[in-house]
């Protein structure tokens, strides 16, 4: 697998990127085309991102964080294909090495499915065991989704 590391995400990129969100994330948080999906990335400020590519030029995760509101947001997505196999801890580690906290929103249950049918497997427990920690009294409670903040602190020694 190849890694790079973008502070910038080149618009070759962003159909074949569309195409993984679509397929897992939930269906409900799909983009119906790709200007769409361009207007979401162009309004988050401070971007970063991390790709990561198969021998065939595929890709088969991304990373991406951003400025909100003054704190630093950030979203993996990982092609099913990939799953399970380490890599989604090794881009938290990546990620761990260039911040010192990092916020996101969490699916906490199992009730959506993806495009496909298959159900939509709650990541919580995953960002549970590298360190996060559930804020469960901030929520996220829209039409299309349902999600619990979470936050990782650098520990200081």
């Amino acid at each position: 697998m190849d890694f790079s590391i973008l502070t910038k995400l080149p618009k070759i990129y962003h159909r074949e990127i569309l195409e993984l969100w679509n397929n897992e994330y939930p269906e409900k948080l799909n983009y119906k085309n790709l200007g769409e999906f361009e207007s979401y990335l162009e309004n988050l400020s401070e971007q970063s991102h991390i790709l990561v590519k198969d021998a065939s030029e595929k890709i088969q995760a991304w990373y991406f964080d951003f400025t909100r509101e003054n704190e630093k947001w950030f979203a993996i997505i990982l092609s099913s294909k990939v799953q399970g196999k380490g890599l989604g801890t090794k881009i938290l580690n990546m990620a761990k090495q260039k911040e010192s906290i990092l916020n996101g929103w969490v699916i906490d249950h199992n009730k959506d499915h993806k495009r496909n049918g298959q159900p939509y497997k709650s990541p919580l427990g995953f960002y549970l065991k590298h360190g996060f920690k559930k804020i469960p009294e901030t929520r996220l409670e829209l039409d299309h989704i349902s999600a619990v903040k979470i936050k990782w602190k650098k520990q200081t020694t």
